[in-house]
Formats: C-alpha cells, sequence, structure tokens
C-alpha cells in the first residue's frame, strides 16, 4: 500500500522553524517502519516543500505556500491506500482523514496496526 503519513507540521508551533522541524521529524519517523512492512510511506511535505521553494515561496503561510501545501496532500490521497494518522492537533490531517474516509481509504492510527506484507 501506499500510505500518507499525516500529523501536525504547522500546527502548535506558532511557526517557529525549530518546531515544525521537530514536527516534521516525527512525520518521518514512522516512514522507514512502514516502508519495512512493504509499504511506501509518503508525507505531503516531502512533495510539497520542494515545490513552494521553486514557485519562491518566502513565508510559511504566503499565497503560494497556501497554494500548494495541502492540495498537494489531496493530491497525493488520490494515489494512495491509507493514511496513518499521528497525534497531534493538527487541522491539515484531520482534514486528510476526512477526506480519506470519503474516499474509503483505511485509515491507521498505530504504526502496529498495518500489516506486514513482507517477512522480517
Amino acid at each position: 500500500m501506499m500510505i500518507l503519513i499525516a500529523g501536525p507540521y504547522r500546527g502548535g508551533t506558532n511557526d517557529d522553524p525549530e518546531l515544525i522541524k521537530k514536527n516534521l521529524d516525527k512525520l518521518e519517523s514512522v516512514a522507514l517502519p512502514i516502508f519495512r512492512k512493504g509499504h511506501i510511506p509518503i508525507i505531503g511535505e516531502w512533495v510539497a516543500l520542494p515545490l513552494m521553494h521553486l514557485a519562491g515561496s518566502k513565508e510559511i503561510g504566503d499565497s503560494i505556500w497556501d497554494e500548494i501545501q495541502y492540495p498537494t496532500a489531496h493530491r497525493l490521497l488520490e494515489k494512495c491506500d491509507a493514511v496513518l494518522r499521528l497525534e497531534g492537533v493538527s487541522k491539515g490531517a484531520d482534514n486528510d482523514v476526512k477526506i480519506a474516509k470519503e474516499r474509503g481509504l483505511k485509515i491507521y492510527y498505530c504504526l502496529e496496526d498495518i500489516p506486514d506484507l513482507v517477512e522480517r
């Protein structure tokens, strides 16, 4: 399965770059375990951040950021089979789950609930 990892990125950070980095680190911390279970992990920021840079975004929340950040996750959800929703307050991640449910995707709330597709 391709699994979107959803959780806080900007939420709860007051746009502090160090706190945003910690949130991204938390999202990324489950990517390798998902891969080792036989799946393809994806995080919206892995796609959105380079695009925002190329488009000339100057700061979080500018018009370019708004144009790219959340639409990227929504487009990825068209290709994903499931979502792993990590803990933490995040309107964006909550919306990702809402969209995923509307599309009939599987929602996981715990890494351990994702089935292994490869033998360890």
